[in-house]
């Protein structure tokens, strides 16, 4: 793990999102105090299936959802 100061992260940005890149972690200061922590971006293990598919699996309605949320409100619901 690096530490920087603010005005090095500055200074040397595309060389410390390289390391990053490569595995390590960065850490940011300012007055010597931890402001930010830069480390890679896990990517999502499960990728999204199209909403369109989710839709078409969705049962139907028996009513348009406007109908439904009137009859909610006259109920008291």
């Amino acid at each position: 793990m690096e530490t920087v100061d603010l005005a090095q992260a500055k200074a040397r940005l595309s060389e410390l999102l390289d390391k990053v890149e490569a595995g390590e972690t960065v850490v940011i200061t300012r007055h010597g105090r931890p402001i930010a922590h830069l480390s890679s971006v896990v990517p999502p293990k499960v990728p999204l299936r199209s909403l369109a598919e989710f839709r078409t699996r969705m049962p139907r309605w028996r009513q348009p959802s406007a109908m439904l949320l009137r009859e909610g409100r006259e109920e008291g619901l």
